[in-house]
């Protein structure tokens, strides 16, 4: 996909971060790892942009905010606390190559490995889970003993109609991602019959409700673009998840793509419409008794290289599907 050339040099300029310049490369241009500019642009996460910002707040031990003594002071406070710093480390393109992320994931699989040794433990919630597995998943770490077992966790703990919930309940929610997500992240030569499955009826799952179907009223942030995305949903979450495992033609995300189209701006961007937690009290169902802290890498209702590059790679895999 060649995008137009004003559009392309502020995605990939001096002013771009290095993160948005390899996903441009890779996902929407799909220049190969060993292409000169990928390489490049991936020499620079960490070293200067977002993630080297994010990594300059650091504790020398891997954590941030708190000492990071305990699983919960991963965890808290939301949203800037170790365990969220490191979902968007992951999404930015870091790996334990940079010794700053196996500082890191160390502290993570330490913390949060339950008895059994899966991640489960701290409170066996797919929300929690499923983002600790694609997080270190996307570090290097599919291999650690504790990744693998969480997997098959979350394999185990999939509903009968196919999604899952952060909640006890016999069916799944759109709301439930992370399961799917956290699977997607696994390379397709890795994934076993067991595993396969689940994706084909968690995509199923997802398909059959076009992305944001799900109770009798249009859940409102759902329509709304974000990111961090942290552990809420988002019609672009569901896009992103649903054409990186190849669903791009599959005629039931046609809403979903409109409703990403109609999202562009005049001038070929994408903007971030809010920033987590944006919930609507009246259908969530619960509400928030903690203090909370946005995280937040682009400011709203602007421009968004993230939000743009995200877009523009959902667009070209679903043209080539």
């Amino acid at each position: 996909m060649r995008a137009p050339a004003r559009l392309r040099a502020w995605l990939t300029g001096p002013n771009s971060d290095p993160s948005v310049r390899a996903r441009f490369w890779t996902e929407v241009e799909g220049r190969p790892p060993g292409d000169p500019r990928v390489r490049t642009a991936v020499r620079g996460i960490g070293r200067v942009g977002w993630a080297a910002d994010l990594l300059a707040d650091q504790w020398p031990d891997g954590h941030w905010v708190t000492p990071g003594t305990s699983a919960g002071e991963l965890y808290m406070p939301k949203y800037v606390a170790t365990n969220w710093h490191a979902i968007v480390l992951a999404d930015l393109g870091l790996d334990r190559s940079d010794r700053r992320i196996r500082r890191t994931a160390e502290l993570l699989l330490d913390r949060w490995s339950s008895k059994g040794g899966d991640l489960s433990g701290r409170s066996g919630e797919i929300c929690v889970t499923g983002n600790a597995v694609r997080t270190l998943i996307r570090f290097g770490y599919l291999d650690h003993p504790s990744v693998e077992r969480s997997i098959a966790w979350i394999v185990r703990t999939q509903k009968r109609d196919g999604g899952w919930h952060c909640f006890p309940s016999r069916t799944g929610t759109l709301d439930g991602w992370e399961g799917l997500a956290a699977l997607a992240e696994i390379p397709e030569d890795r994934r076993d019959a067991a595993i396969r499955r689940s994706i084909e009826r968690g995509a199923e799952f997802y398909l059959q409700r076009h992305l944001a179907e799900e109770g009798a009223t249009r859940y409102p942030p759902w329509f709304r673009i974000h990111y961090p995305n942290q552990y809420f949903y988002d019609l672009l979450v569901g896009l992103r998840i649903l054409t990186r495992l190849g669903y791009g033609a599959d005629p039931r995300l046609g809403p979903a793509l409109r409703w990403l189209r109609e999202k562009r701006r005049p001038d070929g961007t994408w903007a971030l419409d809010a920033a987590h937690p944006d919930i609507d009290p009246k259908l969530a169902g619960y509400q928030y008794r903690r203090p909370m802290f946005p995280m937040l890498l682009e400011p709203l209702h602007e421009p968004s290289r993230w939000a743009t590059v995200e877009a523009l790679a959902v667009l070209a895999r679903a043209r080539a599907s």
